[in-house]
């Protein structure tokens, strides 16, 4: 079952946004394994009173649903960015059922790590280091494709997983070329 959070930046959650919301994601929940409860974190950024601007994430036990739509019409942009979240859970759903047909159901399947750095550097003879956001995560076992499947789902350019095979931790990262880069560790 689907909860919502919404909320609005330069933009007034009307209930019938509101509900249009509610209405179109909650078509998603069939992709779910029975049981499964959700909690799906809307924002909406009104952009130049031009455009809209919606992202929608719902962080599951192991999996993370990320999209991010922007379109001239908010239902329009809704619309489009349900269908990325259909598309991506497709997608990662015929990739998992190849490769774990005997192991745990999709939602199982992929670590959630969500792994992001904002923040700006500044460009001064005196560099400063100050941590802006921290964030804390579990540590999953996985293979290199599974990692870079989740990367890739996620939007990131980096992911932080445990090897399944050597216990170690390690990092998957997207090169400027397009392909990806695997970062070993090993416990000295």
């Amino acid at each position: 079952m689907l909860q919502f959070n919404i909320k609005g930046d330069n933009i007034e959650v009307t209930p019938a946004i509101r509900d249009h919301i509610e209405k179109k994601v909650e078509k998603i929940e069939r992709y779910f394994p029975e049981g499964t409860n959700a909690h799906a974190m809307v924002y909406l950024k009104a952009i130049n009173n031009s455009q809209s601007k919606v992202e929608i994430t719902i962080p599951m036990k192991n999996l993370t649903l990320r999209a991010e739509e922007r379109h001239d019409e908010l239902y329009a942009a809704v619309d489009l960015i349900v269908g990325k979240l259909e598309r991506q859970i497709r997608k990662y759903k015929t990739k998992v059922n190849r490769k774990f047909r005997d192991r745990e159901p999709m939602g199982q399947a992929f670590a959630n790590y969500e792994n992001e750095v904002n923040g700006d550097v500044e460009d001064d003879t005196e560099e400063d280091f100050t941590i802006v956001r921290t964030k804390q995560f579990d540590l999953k076992p996985m293979d290199e494709e599974e990692a870079v499947l989740q990367m890739n789902m996620l939007g990131h350019n980096f992911f932080v997983f445990t090897d399944a095979e050597t216990n170690d931790t390690n990092i998957v990262y997207k090169r400027k070329d397009g392909s990806y880069g695997l970062i070993e560790t090993s416990s000295s």
